[in-house]
């Protein structure tokens, strides 16, 4: 496939299927948007809205808006900031909270690292499209937060209570461990940084992601695999033989990113050479029958296709691809937009993409929508092929 087709029917995809589908879940009444519909495409209009997934709605529409300036796109970002400005912030002790009512009253007050990281990513791209310097206050401050309260000298720490005295973190461990640092998090502190550098050039910021990437090729990398590791104890020492494909391919892209961003020739080299490294090995080990299995815990392999993985897989084989010139990273990426629109984008009207499907392909009947499940993944792939491919 050409890139012209490739950028043709991913941008159909995005503006035909993902931005209409999540513009009809905007709540009018109770602000934000709904937090849950079904596999039966049923949406619960009572159900928990995750702040997670604001922020996420956030970012999406404000990046859509960005590439295609087209005015409803900035309407729909404004609905996601006013919700997370006047709903998902607490007042008294600051920071995000984890989830809320349908109402927009407090449900779960968790503070959790992860959580503050994609406000500031989210608040970071409404700015840079709308100059709104209260949304680039906010996002300073959830820096300031995250920089004061959630980690040590060693690195970022996970879940806190709602006046930030520390708590176990079940929500970001999983695989019978409980973490209390997780490469998941500092990969998305990383990523909310780098956003909230490209739009301030702030140095100190700029100093905070040079010591994420440290960690990265320095703690997170296991040089003998070639892999992250997943969880760790507070001294990055890891808990378990696991192999996430997904976050992998995500983070060979996004760190390449950070250093695109940063400018800073030293750390591009080292990234650099760390982030192809673990491309090349989820393209031998992970990419099986057109798309990219889940994960492997002790060596057993996980089957099943997770939506997100998808999404990511084809912007990381095109980074990879763009980086070092080899087709099989070109031609992988197509074969998975290809997997995903055969088998994941759910063809029955009224929904999106599946969440998983199992070994055979099969849909597992999980929800189209709830707190994890967003458009930040596979609107960022649509967004970021035609970004990367449009003109070239």
């Amino acid at each position: 496939m050409e890139t012209k087709q490739l950028v043709s029917e991913v941008k159909e995809h995005l503006t035909k299927a993902l931005i209409p589908f999540w513009e009809g879940l905007k709540d009018k009444k109770n602000g934000g948007y709904y937090g849950y519909m079904g596999y039966d495409l049923e949406v619960d209009q009572k159900a928990e809205k995750g702040c997670i997934l604001n922020s996420r709605i956030l970012w999406f529409f404000s990046n859509a808006y960005d590439l295609l300036k087209e005015e409803h796109l900035l309407d729909s970002a404004k609905h996601a900031y006013s919700f997370l400005k006047d709903h998902c912030l607490d007042k008294k002790y600051g920071g995000v909270y984890w989830s809320l009512q349908s109402d927009g009253s407090v449900l779960d007050g968790t503070k959790h690292t992860y959580n503050q990281a994609f406000a500031i990513y989210a608040l970071s791209s409404y700015y840079a499209v709308t100059k709104e310097e209260e949304a680039l206050k906010i996002a300073k401050e959830l820096y300031q937060l995250i920089e004061t309260k959630c980690r040590d000298e060693e690195g970022y720490l996970e879940a806190f209570t709602v006046d930030f005295l520390p708590e176990s973190n079940e929500k970001l461990s999983e695989n019978g461990v409980i973490a209390e640092k997780t490469m998941n998090t500092l990969l998305h502190v990383f990523e909310a940084y780098t956003e909230l550098y490209r739009v301030t050039k702030d140095e100190e910021v700029g100093a905070r992601l040079r010591f994420m990437m440290d960690l990265f090729v320095n703690k997170v990398f296991n040089k003998e695999l070639g892999r992250q590791e997943v969880f760790f104890d507070k001294h990055w020492n890891t808990l378990i033989d696991l192999y996430s494909y997904g976050h992998d391919i995500e983070t060979s892209w996004l760190m390449d990113r950070g250093t695109e961003v940063l400018e800073d020739n030293e750390y591009t080299e080292k990234v650099s050479n760390v982030t192809a490294v673990i491309a090349d090995n989820i393209y031998q080990r992970a990419y099986i029958a057109h798309s990219l299995v889940n994960e492997a815990e002790n060596g057993v392999v996980d089957q099943t296709r997770i939506w997100w993985v998808q999404a990511e897989t084809v912007v990381g084989f095109l980074n990879a691809w763009q980086k070092s010139g080899m087709e099989k990273f070109y031609e992988g990426a197509v074969d998975v937009w290809n997997y995903i629109k055969e088998y994941l984008i759910d063809k029955r009207n009224g929904s999106e993409w599946f969440w998983a499907l199992d070994a055979d392909h099969n849909p597992l009947k999980r929800p189209i929508v709830e707190p994890w499940k967003c458009p930040y993944h596979n609107g960022r792939m649509c967004i970021e092929v035609i970004r990367r491919l449009e003109h070239s």
